[in-house]
């Protein structure tokens, strides 16, 4: 049965809309380091490329509203080449190295002249090309990054823990949209999801749940790997911010990753330890202690220094984007794990802090009346 033009929907009778300027961004974040020198890096680009580097900051946004604990050092890399399925296109290369040990890759594809459902055909092509993160060009680029700046690597990491994530960003459109008006124009669902299958009311409605205006015109929707950004002003406040939250949740999967190990061997210290008493044990205890308490002053150091590397004051609306995406991300829950796993190395060393003193105040005691004995030894064969 044929609807009556009366009953149709505006979507319906208007034209897909175009992009005429408009990209797509896929974010490859590493650890590469306990830490990195920064102030040493830019040193090193300089003399090693001859090219400008820059420190990060958020573009639109009042420096006392939010900003970068440590600002992290941005360089350009020569571009690359993608093959897509309608050809091979140069994407620019873009690296941030924070002072916590991340570094993020950023590839940019333009992805202009397109009507939107090419556009979303675009970006999940896009997905496909990198989605292996061993081959080209995140290996390469990430070796290069690796090389350029082994000086100012602080304990390089030999395993690769890593984070991905893919923007879609539109700056304008063939003919001017309000957010209302491009959700009821264009189906985000297949750019957010990668799925050319329809899918469920439900799952629909969780994909698009995450999304967020400021003005009448600009628009973020937010997933757990995607998001699409309508910015008409080519402010990346957003993206920055996006980019600081995945890297906040690499650092924490490494760390989570890193108690995960070390509880185990932590274990075996301490009972090793207990099951080979002798005099000088609390010595043992001691040392295991203090290592154990090194560890602690390391990852909670480090953590705080990742939790601070975005302080959002007074700007309500990229709170409210920060806040979705780590608990999107769910930093917030990694977190909570690393704090309850150095919550137990904590009460361990404790408890072999106590051990220790215990031993060391029974070995006083053992020689105080070593002590009095031989005194007494001494008096009797003086007589």
């Amino acid at each position: 049965m044929v609807r009556p033009m009366s009953e149709m929907r505006q979507s319906d009778m208007q034209p897909e809309p175009v992009v005429v300027t408009g990209s797509v961004i896929a974010l490859r974040l590493f650890d590469i380091a306990y830490a990195i020198d920064l102030p040493r890096a830019e040193r090193l680009w300089t003399d090693r490329v001859g090219r400008p580097s820059s420190r990060g900051r958020l573009v639109s946004t009042p420096a006392k509203a939010v900003a970068f604990g440590v600002p992290p050092l941005e360089i350009s890399l020569p571009s690359v080449q993608l093959d897509l399925p309608t050809g091979p296109v140069a994407a620019s290369v873009l690296a941030r190295l924070y002072d916590f040990g991340a570094v993020t890759l950023a590839l940019q594809i333009p992805a202009g002249g397109l009507g939107f459902a090419a556009y979303a055909a675009r970006l999940n092509a896009v997905a496909h090309a990198v989605a292996d993160a061993t081959r080209a060009p995140w290996a390469a680029l990430l070796e290069q990054v690796r090389r350029d700046f082994a000086d100012a690597l602080e304990r390089p990491t030999s395993t690769t823990l890593e984070e991905d994530y893919l923007l879609g960003m539109v700056e304008a459109f063939d003919a001017p949209l309000s957010a209302e008006a491009l959700l009821a124009r264009v189906d985000l669902v297949p750019l957010l999801s990668g799925e050319t299958r329809p899918l469920s009311a439900s799952a629909r409605g969780d994909l698009l749940a995450r999304r967020f205006s400021y003005y009448a015109d600009d628009l973020v929707v937010l997933t757990w790997d995607r998001a699409f950004i309508y910015e008409p002003r080519g402010d990346s406040d957003v993206l920055d911010v996006l980019e600081v939250a995945n890297a906040q949740l690499l650092e924490m999967r490494y760390y989570d990753e890193l108690l995960d190990a070390e509880l185990p061997r932590m274990y075996d210290l301490v009972e090793g330890t207990q099951r080979t008493p002798s005099l000088f044990a609390s010595r043992r205890f001691a040392r295991l202690a203090r290592n154990l308490y090194a560890l602690v002053a390391e990852v909670t150091e480090l953590t705080e220094r990742v939790d601070n590397a975005l302080q959002v004051t007074e700007d309500v609306y990229l709170a409210r984007v920060y806040g979705a995406a780590l608990d999107l991300f769910r930093v917030q829950t990694v977190s909570a794990a690393v704090d309850r796993k150095l919550a137990i190395v904590r009460d361990t060393y404790a408890a072999l802090y106590d051990e220790a003193s215990s031993g060391r105040a029974a070995l006083m005691e053992a020689a105080v009346v070593a002590l009095i004995c031989i005194e007494v030894a001494l008096a009797l064969l003086g007589h």
